[in-house]
């Protein structure tokens, strides 16, 4: 019996552009249903990912991706919650399903992290279904308070400066600084 070593993945995490819009947007619509529910707590129509899209490139919303060759593969989203006193972004991720189990999700989520704690976020909001076991431990990995309502789990993640400082943390710091 011969033991494999998963794949390592082969593309690059990046910030998209504006000219990347069509990219997100085919990586949203390769989803297979399964990981469009995750990433939209429901069902989801190719013309509500179109418009999704369209709205978040339009309020500026931050999408860090996972990007091989010209094709983004998976992403995370920081999402401006204006509404809140304190400075707060909403997240959100996906990752296809081939490159799902690869580590991907973690690194988008470190990177995601690093950016919002750049822009002076406090505080992080996620929200998924009480079935999406991959979502709640990777938000569990970094330190998300999770809350369990009917059909749905809540979790928020603590950026401000008073606040003790995981490994994570420490490292997210540290590269802001050098920048």
């Amino acid at each position: 019996m011969s033991h494999r070593t998963p794949k390592k993945p082969a593309g690059r995490i990046r910030q998209l552009r504006p000219s990347d819009q069509p990219r997100f947007r085919d990586h949203l619509m390769r989803l297979d249903p399964e990981s469009r529910w995750d990433r939209f707590n429901g069902v989801t129509n190719d013309t509500f990912i179109t418009d999704y899209v369209d709205r978040s490139f339009h309020d500026g919303t931050t999408v860090i991706a996972y990007v091989e060759g010209d094709e983004v593969k998976g992403a995370a989203e920081l999402h401006e919650r204006p509404e809140f006193d304190i400075p707060t972004g909403e997240i959100a991720f996906s990752v296809e399903r081939d490159r799902q189990g690869q580590g991907i999700g973690s690194k988008l989520f470190r990177r995601l992290l690093a950016h919002a704690h750049a822009l002076g976020y406090e505080r992080l909001l996620v929200t998924t279904h009480s079935d999406n076991r991959a979502m709640k431990a990777l938000a569990r990995k970094f330190d998300a308070q999770l809350t369990f309502h009917i059909g749905e789990t809540e979790g928020v993640i603590d950026l401000s400066p008073e606040r003790a400082l995981p490994v994570w943390r420490q490292e997210i710091l540290a590269a802001t600084a050098a920048l």
